[in-house]
């Protein structure tokens, strides 16, 4: 007699467990939808632009999504801790090669391997990089000196006093 209510509650028991598999996997599924390029998001890329993107403040910077920038190093190694701020710009598996947009010089642009064999893009032979507190594309939050050195925007024409751009890049950003 006590066999339904067992029953009752070994049913209960699995119902819960796929509820909890069912929300852990759809907190792995959020966790990957804001990878990098080159991280697993469940689609493949085909190709990754580089493009100029004007910005009032700045002048012309490179930008895939995001504004790119590379690190004038510090004594202090980028490792671990500091590629979750400053993530490293890289290809997808399959992907040989950045494409040049709009603005920007296929002959600038070449790659670096990285571990496992991961390709970092490079601009004019500097590793790019995104910075973690650009949430959205034409921000330029990282032009900034930290525990691994100095980190400032890729700026192909820097902004004049008229609102327009030069062709030379001026403080807070690396002229190319």
């Amino acid at each position: 007699m006590n066999r339904q209510p067992r029953q009752a509650a070994h049913g209960l028991r699995i119902g819960g467990m796929a509820a909890t598999a069912l929300a852990l996997g759809g907190l792995s599924l959020s966790a990957g939808a804001v990878a990098p390029a080159g991280a697993a998001t469940g689609r493949v890329a085909k190709s990754v632009v580089v493009k100029t993107v004007s910005v009032a403040s700045v002048g012309t910077v490179l930008a895939s999504g995001k504004t790119l920038y590379t690190l004038k190093p510090s004594s202090t190694p980028c490792t671990a801790a500091c590629l979750k701020i400053w993530p490293e710009f890289v290809l997808p598996k399959g992907v040989t090669k950045a494409t040049a947009g709009s603005g920007v010089s296929s002959s600038k642009l070449g790659t670096v391997t990285r571990a496992h064999g991961v390709r970092q893009v490079t601009f004019g032979g500097k590793p790019l990089y995104w910075f973690a507190k650009d949430t959205r594309p034409g921000q330029v939050r990282g032009n900034i000196t930290d525990t691994w050195g100095t980190w400032t925007a890729v700026v192909t024409a820097k902004a004049n006093s008229a609102g327009g751009t030069t062709s030379t890049a001026g403080s807070g950003g690396t002229a190319f």
